[in-house]
């Protein structure tokens, strides 16, 4: 007699997920290419033209976006040599966009043998200031935002809904890496990305397929060596400063000076930091109205944050 299946909303999605192939319309032989890949759906072309431009200032090679089909954002892409991809669409149960954009990255990156190196990263928070492949990356590159993972309510609340209170604790002394940027080779990245999607399917549906699961998956992929990863340093290729105090970053010549003087190629979360925001928007933000986002909850996404809450604390048959 066979054994029963899993089953669960998440898993459901990724095989869903996972089965749509790669895009290999523009492999060509040899690896000589580097990309830069974003996932941008709910964005308009002013949340997106800081980083199309800034990035377009000081990189040439492949930019590639999941975007929503605005004719803003195709005018937008258009103008700096981006390509933008459509969001895959999958019928039924869908997970947060943090982790859908993983499936996305995969698909895209497969059978793409003529991409070097791949940078995944967010794309409204962060901006360019030098050639982010500047050294090229020897392997898997992720980033340091923060001393400790146990100082971190939010990294500590995914650890434990996806590994437990044990596993959670003791993980809390590394450092806490941020999962919105990770650059290295084509096969190393699409290595990390299907392992942070397995990773969250160890929980329930609501969880792994939740805002947050993507972090924790990451800190556990690497933490726990479930791949091979360099920890970089906070402030060097990247500068993740949600979490620097204000009065610690500088501004010399429209760039972001880190607190030991430094200029890192890539800085994440400026917009945590108005007086930063301000300077970014003036330089790579011409022509576009500066719009507070106004987050509003239709009664059905409030009523499936409710049933998501208790669903987490009941057990899922799996």
């Amino acid at each position: 007699m066979s054994s029963p299946a899993a089953t669960s909303a998440y898993l459901g999605w990724l095989g869903a997920a996972l089965a749509t192939g790669g895009d290999s319309s523009s492999a060509v032989s040899g690896a000589s290419v580097d990309a830069v890949l974003g996932y941008a759906t709910g964005y308009d072309s002013h949340d997106i033209a800081p980083f199309v431009r800034s990035l377009r200032a000081v990189f040439d090679g492949e930019i590639a976006l999941v975007v929503d089909d605005r004719a803003d954002v195709r005018a937008l892409l258009d103008e700096h040599d981006v390509r933008g991809l459509a969001a895959e669409v999958i019928e039924g149960w869908r997970p947060h966009a943090v982790m859908a954009r993983f499936a996305a990255f995969d698909r895209y990156l497969t059978g793409r043998t003529d991409l070097r190196s791949v940078l995944l990263t967010d794309v409204r928070d962060v901006l360019f200031q030098k050639p982010p492949f500047s050294p090229q990356p020897a392997g898997l590159e992720v980033f340091v935002e923060g001393d400790r993972l146990g100082d971190h309510a939010f990294n500590m609340k995914y650890l434990r809904a996806l590994v437990g209170e044990s596993m959670a604790a003791a993980l809390a002394p590394a450092p806490a890496i941020c999962v919105g940027t990770v650059m290295g080779p084509r096969e190393e990245v699409v290595r990390f990305c299907r392992l942070v999607l397995m990773l969250a399917a160890i929980p329930r549906s609501e969880l792994g397929g939740a805002f947050g699961a993507d972090q924790a998956a990451c800190n556990i992929a690497v933490h726990m060596g479930l791949l091979e990863a360099e920890v970089c340093d906070n402030y060097g290729r990247v500068a993740t400063i949600g979490l620097t105090p204000g009065n610690a970053l500088g501004l010399k010549d429209s760039l972001v000076v880190n607190p030991d003087g430094s200029v890192s190629a890539i800085v994440h979360q400026h917009d945590r930091h108005p007086h930063l925001a301000a300077a970014m928007h003036e330089r790579w933000g011409q022509g576009m109205q500066v719009r507070e986002r106004v987050r509003t909850r239709p009664a059905g996404q409030r009523w499936r944050k409710l049933r998501d809450s208790l669903m987490r604390r009941l057990p899922e048959l799996r």
